[in-house]
């Protein structure tokens, strides 16, 4: 898989995946807050398949040159 996650995109998916887990743990989201393991992991792998299907990449050391 090619990396299309980068800098501030990543920092940005981590953040909101462990405070999405954590409002589901100890907050009112119950169950809703595993929807954070989404962006938590898309952000640690560096690979987002929603992007692979737009053609998005933030990650700008594996920008293609066209």
């Amino acid at each position: 898989m090619t990396r299309n996650v980068g800098g501030i995109d990543k920092g940005l998916r981590i953040v909101a995946g462990l405070v999405l887990l954590t409002l589901g743990w100890f907050g009112p989201l119950g169950w809703w807050g595993l929807i954070g393991l989404v962006p938590l992991v898309t952000g640690l792998i560096g690979t987002c398949p929603v992007y692979s299907l737009l053609g998005v990449n933030t990650c700008p050391l594996d920008r293609r040159s066209a």
